[in-house]
């Protein structure tokens, strides 16, 4: 509850500076999508070269973009199907290439190990998996939400791991919580669809399962 209060409160905050900053108004949402992206490639950059506390100030940077897009599309009534689509597609390719930035940089660290090289796979697969289930979820009906680790806390959590030089601490945190957040949501997900459909396995496929992602 907290955390969805705090979320509220900052998602205010930008919608207020959205509506005092005019040039914000003649920019496109998705034009702000891109530029997270954008932001990230460089974010990549900075990692490879090894300059990881200005990678991780400009990944919380860009993750602020992030945020006015959805602000901005909100305060022009712009809000599009495809622009959510672009902006959740943009959250994924974002984050996973900020881990592959740092599979180079410690690849090319003498003190590369392949326990990084473990920890680096469960966090990009952990964080893929967490909206792949809500995604999942949501598509039948259901809510996906919650879990220890959203994409708020990932992107806080790495940001500030990058800042302070903590970054393996901070891939064990996502590797491990990462995936904890998306069993939660898978656990949440089979008692609704047990409260919804029975208990009963021979009623399940009144829902359409569909394979093909």
């Amino acid at each position: 509850m907290l955390r969805r209060r705090l979320e509220q409160t900052v998602r205010s905050w930008v919608e207020i500076l959205v509506m005092r900053v005019p040039v914000l108004h003649s920019v496109s949402p998705n034009t702000l999508t891109c530029m997270t992206l954008a932001l990230t490639i460089g974010v990549v950059v900075l990692i490879v070269q090894g300059s990881l506390q200005w990678a991780g100030l400009l990944f919380l940077v860009a993750s602020a973009f992030d945020m006015l897009d959805g602000a901005v599309a909100r305060a022009r009534r712009a809000a599009t199907p495809f622009g959510a689509f672009l902006d959740s597609t943009v959250d994924r390719y974002s984050e996973l290439l900020v881990f592959l930035g740092l599979l180079v940089y410690y690849q090319r660290a003498s003190s590369e190990s392949p326990l990084t090289t473990v920890l680096l796979f469960l966090a990009a697969t952990g964080a893929i998996l967490t909206s792949y289930v809500r995604a999942r979820a949501e598509a039948l009906g259901f809510s996906g939400r919650g879990g220890m680790l959203e994409r708020p806390e990932r992107v806080l959590i790495l940001g500030v791991s990058l800042m302070t030089g903590w970054t393996i601490i901070g891939l064990w945190i996502l590797a491990i919580f990462s995936h904890l957040s998306a069993l939660q949501r898978s656990v949440r997900v089979w008692m609704r669809s047990r409260a919804t459909t029975g208990d009963g396995p021979e009623r399940l496929p009144s829902i359409q399962w569909h394979t093909r992602e």
